[in-house]
C-alpha cells in the first residue's frame, strides 16, 4: 500500500545512460540498467530532487503519484551494501549561527554576521571604467538563501538575481553587468537541499518582485537551479518575469533566456 508522494521519474527516450544522475543521488536509488537510469527501489527515492540538476538532457522529473513511503532505513542497509557512505556522512549537519552573549547585538540575537543590511545607491562609476579599482555595488546583505527573510524592503518592487554561487568567481564583470541595483540571492543547487530551496523561493517570488534573472554555469549540475526557480515560481502562484542568464567557465555570457 503506497502513499501519493513525490518520486523521481526518468525519461528514457532522453536518457542517454551517462551516470551523472547515479554519482548525485545520495541514497542509490538510481542505477544504469540496459544503458539507461533506472530508480532500482521507490523505498530508496526520496522524492526531493537533488539528482536533477545533474542530468545534461533533462531526462528527470518530480512527479507526484501513489508509491512506497521512503525508507531511510532501507536506504542506508543499500548503501553499506554497495559500499557507499551513510547518509549522515554525505550530508554533515551544518554548524548553526553562534548565539552572541551580553548586549549590544540589536534586538534580534543570533549571527552579528547575518544581520540584516541595506547599503546606499553607489556613486556612479566612470563613464570610461578608468577608477583604479573596481567598484563594488552590492546592495544588501546578507545574500545567501539561508539566511536571507522571505520579506523585507529588499523584495519590494526589486529586480532578483538568483546566483548560483559559482558565477560569482567566474563572471569578471558580475558587479556592473548582473547585481547592480539588484536583490541577491546566492546558493548552490548542488550542494543546497533542493526541496528548502524551493520552499524558501516560493515565499520570497510572493513579494512584489519587479524581475527575477537565474544566472547559472554552463555545467550540468548548475542546471537544476532553474529548475528550482521554475518551480518556486509555480509553487507561489506569482507572474513574475523570469529569465536565465548562462556564464561559461571562462567568464563569457553564453546566453539569455
Amino acid at each position: 500500500m503506497g502513499v501519493i508522494r513525490k518520486i523521481i521519474e526518468v525519461d528514457e527516450e532522453l536518457c542517454t545512460g551517462c551516470g551523472l544522475c547515479v554519482v548525485d543521488c545520495a541514497e542509490g536509488a538510481l542505477k544504469i540498467v540496459d544503458g539507461k537510469a533506472k530508480v532500482i527501489s521507490e523505498v530508496f527515492c526520496d522524492g526531493l530532487g537533488a539528482c536533477i540538476g545533474a542530468c545534461p538532457e533533462d531526462a528527470l522529473t518530480i512527479v507526484e503519484r501513489e508509491a512506497p513511503e521512503f525508507d531511510e532505513a532501507a536506504v542506508e542497509a543499500h548503501l553499506a551494501a554497495i559500499g557507499r557512505p551513510a547518509l549522515a556522512a554525505q550530508n554533515p549537519p551544518q554548524p548553526q549561527p553562534v548565539q552572541p552573549h551580553g548586549h549590544g547585538h540589536g534586538g534580534g540575537g543570533g549571527c552579528p554576521g547575518s544581520a540584516m543590511r541595506m547599503f546606499d545607491p553607489a556613486p556612479t562609476a566612470p563613464a570610461d571604467d578608468s577608477a583604479d579599482a573596481p567598484q563594488s555595488f552590492l546592495a544588501q546583505w546578507p545574500i545567501q538563501l539561508r539566511l536571507l527573510p522571505p520579506q523585507g524592503p529588499m523584495w519590494q518592487n526589486k529586480d532578483v538575481v538568483l546566483l548560483a554561487d559559482c558565477v560569482a568567481a567566474a563572471y569578471p564583470d558580475l558587479h556592473r553587468q548582473l547585481i547592480r541595483d539588484k536583490t541577491i540571492v546566492m546558493t548552490c543547487p548542488k550542494l543546497d537541499d533542493a526541496q528548502q530551496s524551493i520552499d524558501k523561493l516560493a515565499q520570497i517570488f510572493q513579494n512584489p518582485l519587479k524581475s527575477i534573472n537565474v544566472a547559472i554555469m554552463e555545467v550540468p549540475c548548475c542546471g537544476g537551479l532553474a529548475r528550482i526557480a521554475e518551480e518556486a515560481l509555480q509553487r507561489s502562484g506569482a507572474s513574475h518575469e523570469l529569465k536565465i542568464t548562462t556564464i561559461s567557465i571562462r567568464g563569457d555570457v553564453l546566453g539569455v533566456r
